[in-house]
């Protein structure tokens, strides 16, 4: 006799396959990488209220190019970018306790670096940074002189033929870059190779998120004309 189950055989496919869980991974993930975040800012902050001489040399070997490479567009000038460098970490090792841990590390450095060369430039050179100190105010007539060299040292080490070809693009970037207002420079940097956010930005800034938008659509229409041979 042949006993006919009513029901159909299980699927096995389905009892591994439960996208719901994989909702669920991903949310996980998320969790976990917000939370590492989040442990991470709050023993930075640690660190620097106690004045940890480790953790400075870590945030150093960190953010040394980045910090450089940001400078260097800001201002134009190796030299200064190079004391401004130093002058930031000074100013982070005084003021660490002021890091607010509720905000990447990152986004303070960068404000405190930003302050350093802004009360510099007033200084020195009071009409050089007009667009970056007028409460975001656009300074259309704001041109460097197109002198600087932007070459930080990259951290990786590509093949020859990567660094012949890199080295063509980043000329011809280059060259745009030294004709924009310097707010333009510091909002096409901190967005596309920071990779900060526009909220981030404007926090570095201390702009109107919509004066942000406005620096780099006009920075990436003012570059254009110099990217036409450049292959990004």
């Amino acid at each position: 006799m042949v006993y006919i189950c009513p029901y159909p055989p299980a699927d096995p496919l389905r009892l591994f396959s439960a996208p719901p869980r994989i909702k669920v991974s991903m949310n996980a993930a998320a969790f976990y990488l917000e939370t590492s975040m989040a442990q991470e800012s709050t023993e930075i902050a640690r660190g620097l209220r106690r004045r940890d001489p480790e953790l400075l040399d870590r945030l150093i070997e960190q953010y040394q190019h980045r910090l450089l490479r940001y400078l260097l567009y800001l201002t134009g000038r190796r030299e200064l970018a190079e004391d401004l460098f130093q002058e930031t970490w000074i100013r982070v090792l005084e003021r660490g306790h002021q890091y607010n841990e509720k905000y990447a590390f990152s986004t303070w450095l960068f404000s405190v670096a930003r302050n350093l060369a802004i009360d510099h430039m007033r200084r020195k050179q009071p009409a050089s940074l007009d667009g970056l100190m007028n409460h975001g105010l656009m300074n259309d007539d704001a041109i460097t002189d197109g002198k600087a060299q932007f070459d930080v040292p990259a951290t990786a080490q590509p093949s020859a033929f990567d660094v012949t070809v890199q080295r063509e693009q980043n000329e011809q970037i280059s060259a745009g870059m030294q004709h924009l207002p310097a707010e333009y420079r510091e909002a096409l940097v901190l967005r596309f190779q920071e990779g900060m956010s526009l909220a981030e930005i404007a926090s570095v800034a201390r702009v109107p998120l919509g004066t942000v938008k406005s620096r780099i659509y006009r920075g990436l229409s003012a570059l254009e004309p110099f990217l036409k041979g450049a292959q990004l």
